[in-house]
This record gives C-alpha cells, structure tokens and sequence, in this order.
C-alpha cells in the first residue's frame, strides 16, 4: 500500500499540536472532541501501520472531560508516549517479549516534563526491542509501517510515534533518542525531530546511570512550531542546568549564519544520489537566504565508529546478563531477539575495551565540537541512503550482515548523543519516488535557539511535503 493517512474534515483538521490547543482553549472544539477524533484516526491506520503498543484510550477519555489535564502549550491535545518510558499504569514493554506485562507504578520525571506541556496521553506507541536498532521490526509481531509507503521502514527506535505523526493521527508524539531514535524516525516519515542538549530535559533512569549519557526525550511533530513550543514548555517545568535557556523561538532569527557542510560519512561510505541530490538543493536553498555554506571534514574518524558501536553494544550486553537484576524476576531472558543477543555477544568480546572506550568518546566530545569555532551550525543528510524497505535491517536476519548494514545507515547522528549537542531532522528532501528524505542541522552544546530559528526560516521557504497533499 502506497500512502496511508487519516487526515480529514473533523475537530483536528489538519492543525498541528498549538492549533488543536487554540481551538480547545477558545471553545471552537473540546478536548473531548480533540480526543474522539484522534482515536478514530488511530483506527483507521493502526492496522496498516502497527505503531501502537498499548491503548490506553479509557483513561484519556476520562481525563479529557475531567480536570486531569493541566495547561501549557498543548493543554487536551491528544498525544502518545514511547513504550519505554514510565507512564503509571501502563506495561513497559520495550519493544520485546523479554519484558513482563506489569503495570508502572509511578511516573518517571521526563514523563512529569512531558504531562506538564498539557498532552492527554492515549497509550504507548512501538519501538524496536530496547530501542537498539534503526527500523521498527521484530522477530514476533508486525513491524511498523512508513505511513508514505507500507513496504518501507518506519526508521526507529521511535518509529511508532513517527508513524502516528506522519499518517495524521495525532500531531505530536514523544520520543527519545540515544543515537538518532529521533531524528532517523523524523527522516524516514517527514517530520521535525529536536534531539536536545544533553539536560535540557529531564534525563531517563537509563541516562541517569550511564558514564555517558547520551540518551535525550523529545517529540515529534509536524511543524518547527510545535516542537519549539514543547521545548519552552519544558524549560519551564524545570530551568535546565548549565545551560542558556531558549525561551519560546516563534519566527526565523536575523542573523545570516556560517553553516559547515558534511557529506562524507564517518564510516567513508559514500551516500546514495537520491541524498546526494537532496542535499544540493538545501545549500542552494541556504545560500539563496544569505546563509555562507562551506565544506568542512568529518570531525571525527574511525575510532569513533568502533567506540560507539562498543558502548551501543554495552547497552544489550547489560540487558542479556543483568535483565532479571534490573527488571525483575519476570524478565524472560530467553525471550530476547537475535540482534539484541548479536550485540550482547559482540560486546563480550570487547568488555575489555570499556574504559578506554569511555575515555574516548569523551575526548571526541571535545574534537567535535571544535567545529563550531568556525561555524555556527552543521549540516549534513540525517541517513546515509534513503529508508529501506522492510526486512533490509531485519532483527532477526544475519547479525554480522545487519549491523554492518546499521552502522553505515547511521553514520551522521550518533556524535550528538555522545557529545550533548542539539540536532533536528528537517523534512526537506525527497526522493525520487516521492518518500521523505531528511536534511540534519546541528549545533553547539546549548544552542537550540540556533536550529530553530533556521528551521523556522526553511519551513517558510520551502513548506515541508504533507502525505495527504502528495
């Protein structure tokens, strides 16, 4: 199946997430209403798109005509929160089997962050197991679907909120992103996807433990307004630490910027010409604004390659020999998929590397963003080579095959998650056949500003493709 989407003649329209608030607030629809039509666009591509993981859609009912909603920027818009995160009284799930059917007892801070932006949260959307990988595959169930065409990835681990977002669902969906579960989702659908500065927001319970954190929450949306919204939103929950704080961005700044161009990749694959081609278009854009674009070198090499792929790996390794401990008794480590297993393996091989493998990515964080003495942001395609079509990343196909196949697939986000520094995937290509093809801007530790106002500027220039238009 070609496109599948659910816009339509009803109380959400096509408005984004600030659109649906403005209309609640002034009485044109209710929250009630907002949510009633979310729940049946949900039905209506759920069973092309398989993105939801738990429907919670009672208890959203009761909240949006009882006082369960607070204020904020999207104060009864229905929205869906990822399966790995704590949402109190739904099941954990992420993305496996190896995870027991338990309800959260409580709430886990990002996700107070989130609340208090004023989404009413009607269930859990899917993941990849743990979140490892970059498609939202499994080995036990149906994968998630690209709204823009069903054969294709939906990109991950963020892909059920993508899919969601980009088939007209909801407007906004939230995410997070430990190596691009963000922006490589927001590529694949068409959509805006902010990954953070490190502590701009509330860090998960995983990213709290880790030597390097390099885990941010976010969203997903379709227009840069709804996305800068949620990040004033969640500044005002909680001032962030050690960092300038953004403030509500609402238009493109004034000032012309030097922005640094990266085509290669870091692994020295080449990307393919539908990207190649995307990416002239966007400097030609960028320079008819006034902006300087020059090329500059991958700021990183090799070694960087092999050390975030050691420290990805840790993350499985730590759930195939610690799952019970840290879970519970009823977690079936038996259960686990074959590329988590994979990883956990590759990972036993090298546990020796660890120290010196920390001790270098923290020294990369230091040589990336030298960068930015020359240059105010970076841009660069968000993926290697177009989406792929389901099976090509396949969780359960060759595990040496698949991961080279990841590695290279990914190859542009990863150096923002081990860095700290903000990046987003702007809608700004397309392929050859017509699917979204995303643009990636990054920039210092702290500098969301930045990235907002440039994307403000571009959404303006040149309107993001919408699938119920193509």
């Amino acid at each position: 199946m070609r496109h599948v989407h659910a816009f339509g003649d009803d109380a959400l329209g096509d408005r984004d997430g600030v659109g649906i608030a403005t209309a609640i607030a002034g009485g044109e629809i209710s929250a009630a209403e907002a949510l009633e039509a979310a729940l049946a666009r949900i039905d209506a591509v759920e069973p092309h798109l398989n993105a939801v993981a738990v429907d919670d859609r009672e208890r959203a009912r009761k909240r949006a005509v009882g006082e369960g909603i607070p204020g904020g920027s999207f104060a009864g818009v229905p929205s869906i929160i990822k399966n790995n995160t704590l949402f109190e009284g739904l099941p954990v799930g992420n993305g496996s089997a190896a995870m027991p059917d338990l309800p959260a007892k409580g709430n886990e801070p990002f996700t107070e962050q989130l609340l208090s932006t004023g989404v009413n949260i009607v269930g859990a959307s899917t993941l990849p197991a743990f979140g490892l990988t970059a498609t939202t595959e499994f080995v036990d169930r149906e994968p998630t679907r690209n709204p823009w065409n069903t054969d294709y990835s939906a990109g991950a681990s963020s892909g059920g909120s993508a899919a969601l977002v980009a088939a007209g669902a909801l407007p906004l969906a939230h995410g997070n992103d430990g190596g691009g579960s963000i922006r490589i989702p927001a590529a694949a659908c068409g959509l805006v996807g902010l990954k953070p500065s490190r502590g701009r927001v509330e860090p998960s319970p995983t990213g709290r433990i880790l030597p390097v954190d390099i885990i941010s929450n976010g969203i997903l949306s379709r227009t840069v307004r709804d996305t800068a919204h949620f990040i004033d939103d969640a500044e005002r929950f909680r001032a962030p630490e050690g960092l300038p704080r953004v403030g509500l961005v609402e238009g493109p700044g004034t000032r012309r910027l030097r922005i640094g161009l990266i085509t290669d990749t870091v692994t020295g694959a080449p990307i393919d010409d539908d990207t190649a081609t995307a990416m002239t278009e966007v400097v030609e854009l960028l320079t008819s604004l006034g902006h300087h674009v020059e090329s500059t070198p991958v700021p990183l090499d090799e070694t960087f390659v092999r050390q975030f792929t050691d420290y990805w790996s840790m993350l499985a390794f730590t759930m195939d020999r610690a799952g019970k401990l840290m879970v519970g008794k009823d977690f079936d480590k038996a259960a686990l998929d074959p590329f988590t297993r994979g990883l956990a393996r590759r990972y036993a091989r090298a546990f020796w590397r660890t120290p010196a493998t920390i001790i270098g990515l923290k020294r990369a964080t230091a040589k990336f963003r030298t960068v930015f003495d020359r240059f105010d942001l970076l841009l660069s395609p968000t993926l290697s080579h177009t989406v792929p079509r389901i099976g090509y990343l396949d969780p359960g196909g060759d595990f040496d095959v698949i991961f080279e196949r990841l590695v290279h697939y990914v190859a542009y986000t990863p150096a923002n998650n081990t860095s700290g520094t903000p990046a987003m995937n702007l809608p700004l290509g397309r392929t050859s056949d017509g699917r979204p093809l995303g643009i990636h801007f990054g920039a210092d530790l702290g500098r969301e500003r930045l990235l907002l106002e440039l994307a403000f500027e571009l959404e303006a220039a040149q309107p993001f493709a919408r699938i119920q238009e193509s």
